[in-house]
């Protein structure tokens, strides 16, 4: 779907995904990857991890820029600007609303159960990110097993995961992966 409907269907898409996002917007990036790899074919694996790893390194809003870039790819400047509003748009809505009703009822109950039945949901699903962002930009064994040893390294001990960062990053630059 590359016609008039796509621009449409993207940012519909990312209006659905932006509403049920508990942990920000990475948490469903597997459906984004799903959404505009697989089934419309709009970006490469190659690509989405490219636009993952600039809007990681950017400060600032990182998924609206990722989504920007999606939606750039789709239909251009008013692509971008429609997927970043469809991003944002959504949850900041929904937020304002939530947070005026949290705040009301903030001695109540129920609060506490809401907060500890959404810890194992927003875990799921940044692992689920995790894993889909680290098959798309994992080509290679090599990078794999990278991949790995900087995850193992970073639950087993304490060191400080830029170093990591910075070392995968000298070894690509090196094309060592």
């Amino acid at each position: 779907m590359n016609g008039p409907s796509a621009p449409i269907a993207l940012t519909a898409h990312l209006i659905l995904l932006s509403s049920i996002s508990f942990g920000g917007f990475p948490t469903v990036l597997p459906d984004v990857h799903n959404f505009v790899v697989a089934t419309h074919g709009w970006v490469t694996d190659q690509e989405f991890a490219n636009y993952f790893a600039i809007a990681q390194a950017i400060p600032g809003p990182n998924m609206i820029l990722m989504m920007s870039f999606v939606g750039w790819k789709v239909w251009g400047l008013p692509g971008a600007v429609a997927s970043a509003f469809a991003t944002f748009g959504p949850p900041c809505a929904m937020y304002f609303a939530a947070y005026r009703v949290w705040d009301r009822f903030r001695d109540a109950p129920w609060q506490r159960i809401v907060r500890l039945g959404l810890v194992p949901v927003t875990m799921g699903l940044v692992i689920a990110s995790g894993t889909v962002m680290a098959r798309a930009a994992d080509p290679g064994w090599r990078a794999a097993a990278v991949t790995i040893a900087a995850a193992a390294i970073t639950l087993a001990t304490r060191f400080n995961p830029l170093w990591l960062l910075l070392a995968g990053g000298a070894l690509g630059g090196l094309g060592l992966l």
